[in-house]
């Protein structure tokens, strides 16, 4: 098995897709263990720590990497299985901002009302207990909420020498800001330039479907990722797959367009994996298929569609890299 280790210093964090070297060259079939930041990169630790006063933008949504992958070209698709997602400290932190967020005005929506104020939120990081432990800010409220750490930004460098920020999903991944990236997941994407050149960051301890306020719980994580290539197969914009479901993603403004290019992936995707004609396609996965949220304020919106595999016949899609690189996963838990 071939396992490669990577802790970033501050100065290693990318905070573009595109742009920069890789870290490191891996082959396909390696597992990947790094070390991800917070989206504040760790200098929000306290409630009085404002990250307009501790944080400089645009250096905000770090990401691990790039890793660039032998032999992967334009027109394939990696595969990044996510083996396990742990959070690296016993704290975490959200915030609400000015001008950032599903409820209050933005740069995008100008409202004569009043922004929300800066606050932030401190989490206590229970691992063992599986908790993260929130803290009302006015009050002594506590209550303890069910850890589900997630990944919220993944992708790869885009097309044509263009850089994009981390913050920005689009079909390249970036920060989609989905609940279902969680350990177990394979995220297929579409290799875009020589090597792909992957990143991860923007752990998450949880978050609900949205992420309204801007922000999830924000925690630093250890995470470790096995990676394969796909040759010769595109995918047209991130899909998701676990073990009980196929799932595609669409990012854009408005919301409505997002849902739309998520929902006209997966019923692509299903007419392909099944033989049905798109139409179809298109009934099956109007009555079967469930629409979670990913994000609801950043540069663009992101949507998920999802659909029982089950219904599909239990398909094998992507040369079944999901179950491959799920043995694979089991088998380093197990030396580990």
């Amino acid at each position: 098995m071939n396992v490669v280790s990577y802790r970033p210093e501050l100065s290693e964090l990318s905070y573009t897709f595109g742009g920069r070297p890789a870290v490191r060259r891996i082959q396909p079939g390696t597992i990947v263990e790094m070390y991800t930041e917070d989206c504040f990169a760790g200098r929000v630790r306290s409630v009085d720590d404002l990250p307009s006063r501790v944080c400089d933008f645009p250096y905000l949504n770090p990401v691990t990497g790039p890793f660039h992958v032998e032999g992967a070209e334009p027109g394939d698709t990696l595969a990044l299985h996510f083996v396990s997602i742990e959070p690296a400290r016993d704290w975490a932190v959200s915030a609400t901002f000015p001008h950032f967020g599903a409820l209050t005005p933005t740069h995008t929506t100008a409202m004569l009302a009043p922004t929300l104020p800066e606050v932030v939120w401190r989490y206590d990081i229970d691992a063992e207990a599986g908790v993260a432990r929130y803290h009302a800010r006015n009050g002594d409220f506590t209550v303890e909420l069910p850890l589900d750490p997630m990944h919220g930004t993944v992708g790869v460098a885009p097309a044509a020498s263009e850089t994009r920020m981390t913050i920005t999903p689009d079909t390249h991944g970036g920060n989609m800001d989905t609940p279902e990236l969680r350990a177990g997941v394979t995220v297929y994407l579409n290799v875009n330039v020589e090597g792909g050149l992957f990143g991860v960051g923007d752990g998450h301890a949880r978050q609900g479907h949205g992420e309204v306020c801007g922000t999830a719980v924000e925690a630093a994580m250890n995470t470790v990722v096995a990676v394969e290539l796909i040759k010769g197969v595109a995918t047209p914009w991130p899909r998701l797959e676990d073990d009980t479901h196929l799932m595609s993603t669409g990012s854009a403004r408005p919301l409505e367009d997002a849902y739309r290019i998520s929902q006209h992936d997966l019923g692509t995707w299903a007419s392909e994996v099944t033989g049905l004609d798109a139409l179809d396609a298109y009934q099956l996965v109007s009555q079967i298929g469930e629409a979670p949220v990913g994000n609801v304020c950043d540069t663009n919106y992101t949507m998920v569609a999802k659909i029982p595999k089950t219904y599909l016949g239990g398909p094998a899609v992507y040369e079944s890299a999901h179950e491959r690189l799920r043995a694979l996963g089991r088998i380093y838990l197990e030396q580990r």
